[in-house]
């Protein structure tokens, strides 16, 4: 713990300011495989009037505490629903020895606060440091219902959100100051904006930045809806902006059913593409960089349906909720949230992803379970419900985390706890679980370690919702190079 502390007091791993030089030197660095993870944890829609809270668990297989809750930072407000963190600066601050990676950016997706937790002084405990009121949102920005938070090279804080302050879709950027992280206003120019927001990633070496769609928020905080898709109240484009003029500048249509959700492009930053995960489409679509500057997308997995009954509709997706690519660029792993697999591609060619792992651990046709599958292009038989260490696992996997060697893929089980209470009512009630999954980086595949289970039904103020991870010292989906 004293190296860890020493390292992250350094400014992470790099030996200038933040975070690494490169992804490479971030996946076969020097630094220790993660101690802690962070993790927010949601009491809203589960009956429990009590305010979400930071989670920090312990995940060194050495520890007296391993696979523990060591620490818990209650938020000041109920009904909060934490989303997606991010850090106060990350990688692309990597020249500036002036910035710390000491700072936890927490937004919220239904009361549109956001919080910033001090990480900082103490790893292992952190602190509340600020809090942003909504109407700070709200008047300076007209933008509510921020979700994704990506540090910048300048220092500052970008937040997407899904729409504006009356619920109404609207695809814009909350931009923070890195040091008071005082509203400054938004980030993005111009009269035009696209219609829905959500996740984003930007590449400067491209002059690009893309964001993705999910839905209007005033629709989503209601549970899905399929009759939603036909009325346009989900999104279906990837919207791409001029980095440097911080203006709207093209969508690329997926398909009405796509909502795409999380975006990530390679890590490398001369890299002129990447991919999205579509959620009610379950497809996963690479975007690139065409020969005349324009950006377009192939789809190029594609999850089948199962036809079953028994559930809402008579074709189940998978329902693709999150994805990542490895450090190295070498494989992709996402999640189906219905029907409970993580799986992982070699992208060495990326317009031919090639599946080399998968594992069932949870999810919606269980054998024993209310839905019946009639007829499955990829299985033969439905999947034996998931028990590690004598616990049905309610729910399917959906957040996922990997480490920095890429030889660890943890997993939480939330989504949204609309669609938790109305997809997965034991998680509700049972409250959800993380899990760690194996690695095989040389050959590909993914094997479930049977010692690690966190339990969050087993919280002292009751079960509750466990989302997105972070390591301290940065992690895949939070640090981008520049």
């Amino acid at each position: 713990f004293l190296l860890v502390s020493v390292l992250l007091a350094a400014g992470g791993c790099g030996a200038c300011g933040p975070g690494f030089a490169s992804p490479l030197d971030a996946m076969k660095g020097k630094c220790p495989r993660e101690e802690i993870i962070y993790v927010p944890c949601i009491y809203r829609n589960t009956g429990r009037q009590k305010p979400d809270f930071l989670a920090t668990v312990d995940v060194d297989p050495t520890s007296p505490h391993y696979c523990q809750v060591i620490h818990r930072l209650p938020m000041p407000n109920v009904g909060d629903e934490l989303h997606h963190s991010g850090w106060n600066t990350c990688s692309s601050c990597f020249g500036d020895v002036t910035k710390k990676r000491n700072r936890l950016v927490l937004p919220s997706l239904i009361s549109s606060r956001i919080y910033v937790v001090d990480v900082g002084t103490d790893p292992r405990a952190p602190r509340l440091f600020k809090v942003i009121n909504p109407e700070d949102v709200f008047w300076r920005c007209d933008l509510g219902y921020p979700h994704t938070s990506h540090c910048l090279g300048s220092g500052e804080i970008m937040i997407s959100t899904l729409g504006d302050p009356a619920g109404n879709g609207k695809g814009g950027f909350i931009l923070l100051d890195g040091e008071t992280f005082e509203v400054k206003g938004n980030w993005e120019r111009g009269d035009k904006s696209p219609p829905m927001g959500y996740d984003f990633w930007y590449q400067p070496r491209h002059n690009v930045l893309i964001s993705t769609e999910w839905g209007i928020p005033k629709c989503l905080g209601y549970g899905f809806d399929p009759n939603d898709l036909k009325k346009g109240r989900y999104g279906c484009r990837l919207n791409v902006w001029d980095w440097s003029r911080h203006t709207y500048v093209q969508a690329i249509d997926l398909g009405e059913d796509a909502a795409p959700l999380e975006i990530r492009f390679l890590h490398n930053p001369e890299a002129a593409e990447g991919f999205v995960g579509c959620t009610i489409s379950s497809a996963i679509h690479r975007f690139y960089k065409t020969e005349c500057g324009a950006w377009a997308a192939e789809k190029v997995i594609q999850v089948p349906s199962k036809k079953v009954q028994g559930w809402l509709l008579p074709e189940m997706p998978g329902f693709i909720t999150d994805i990542l690519i490895s450090l190295d660029d070498r494989f992709l792993y996402f999640s189906n949230w219905l029907h409970g697999d993580v799986r992982q591609y070699d992208i060495s060619d990326t317009r031919r992803p090639r599946l080399v792992g998968q594992v069932f651990v949870g999810g919606s046709i269980t054998k024993g379970g209310p839905v019946t599958v009639c007829e499955d292009e990829e299985l033969q038989d439905q999947p034996e419900p998931f028990v590690i260490k004598g616990k049905r696992v309610p729910g399917g996997p959906q957040m996922i985390q990997l480490s920095l060697d890429g030889c660890r893929l943890y997993v939480t089980t939330s989504l949204y706890s609309a669609w938790d209470r109305q997809f997965y009512p034991d998680l509700i009630k049972h409250g959800s679980v993380m899990l760690q999954l194996d690695v095989d980086t040389e050959r590909g595949g993914l094997s479930v370690n049977r010692a690690f289970l966190v339990d969050f039904g087993q919280e002292p103020e009751g079960p509750c919702m466990a989302h997105e991870m972070r390591y301290p010292g940065g992690d895949c989906t939070s640090d981008i190079w520049v």
